[in-house]
């Protein structure tokens, strides 16, 4: 009788041990709100994205999925608070390939690392970008904007940007060393902030994306100037790439969802494939769609090998383009 008192007593702090484990692999994950950080600021791309698909996943998971907007410093500070979080899968990030894949190439110190820092869930979406100006702009095409650059004084010509490092900033920085002209940056806090500027005639131009400009662009309070994708996106069918002008020119800017890394694999998994569910659904495809997005689902293991596989070209095109953030 003693010896089995003795042998309760050994096993019971193994089974306490075990038993979190136990319930995690038979499903009760999640048993509390979920919390997904989006680097960025309201109104744009990541934001908008990130709504959509929670809003759904909220329903598969059975809790509340609450985005929870942490931007500055192009996306760092809301990424490298995501890699801090405890890996229980109850903080999760939803980033762009900007704060992710660009800024270890920007900045000096991001407080992460890309790929030791996180576990990949899954790639989400894709997004239109496009240059607009206001209405009062006079070019209306790329072609346009390039010759009167070219005519003005130097320093005369300023656009707005979602803040230092952002994708609109590096993006409308490539234009530049492409087209050889002179652009004045004036960075933002938020991609809404730069574009309700460039509405209101503050500035004449910027690089948005189609969530946070797609409105104003069918309420005619934005002109489309050129989209930055390699193919014209189906939002806007008629609006040329700026690749038609300048060949070569073009990116396709990216979203996918990340974990802490070191939270277990059976969390991974079931977000996973509750992604997948997500992105498979009719309503989700059409909402975003409307936005100037796509869908691209991928598994953990792809957007893991995208990661990789875009570090080290974005690092090339960061050095010919010669930006660099402190």
């Amino acid at each position: 009788m003693r010896v089995a008192r003795f042998v309760s007593t050994l096993l019971l702090p193994l089974a306490a041990a075990i038993a979190p484990a136990v319930a995690m692999a038979q499903g009760a994950y999640p048993e509390r709100p979920v919390t997904v950080i989006v680097p960025q600021g309201a109104g744009g791309a990541n934001d908008v994205i990130a709504r959509i698909v929670t809003q759904k996943m909220s329903q598969l998971l059975g809790q509340s999925v609450v985005v929870d907007n942490r931007p500055g410093a192009g996306g760092t500070i809301g990424t490298a608070l995501a890699a801090k979080a405890a890996p229980d899968g109850y903080t999760l990030l939803l980033t762009s390939d900007s704060a992710h894949v660009i800024n270890p190439g920007l900045y000096k110190q991001i407080g992460f690392d890309p790929i030791k820092s996180f576990t990949p869930i899954g790639t989400v979406a894709t997004a239109g970008y496009v240059l607009v100006a206001n209405p009062a702009f006079p070019p209306n095409t790329v072609a346009e904007l390039i010759a009167a650059a070219k005519a003005a004084p130097p320093g005369s010509l300023n656009y707005a940007s979602a803040g230092n490092g952002t994708l609109n900033h590096l993006i409308a920085e490539m234009l530049k060393r492409s087209a050889g002209i002179d652009l004045v940056h004036v960075p933002y806090r938020t991609a809404a902030a730069a574009v309700t500027d460039v509405v209101g005639g503050q500035l004449p131009l910027s690089v948005q994306s189609l969530p946070s400009s797609i409105n104003f662009i069918k309420t005619n309070k934005l002109k489309v100037l050129g989209t930055v994708n390699p193919k014209r996106v189906a939002a806007l069918p008629d609006s040329p790439t700026i690749g038609e002008t300048i060949p070569g020119f073009g990116a396709t800017p990216w979203y996918g969802l990340l974990a802490p890394s070191g939270t277990p694999k059976p969390i991974i998994d079931k977000l996973d494939a509750a992604l997948a569910k997500v992105l498979a659904d009719p309503d989700v495809q059409a909402q975003l769609a409307a936005q100037g997005c796509e869908v691209m689902p991928g598994t953990s293991a792809d957007f893991a090998a995208l990661i990789k596989t875009d570090l080290p070209k974005w690092a090339a095109v960061i050095q010919e383009s010669g930006v660099k953030l402190d």
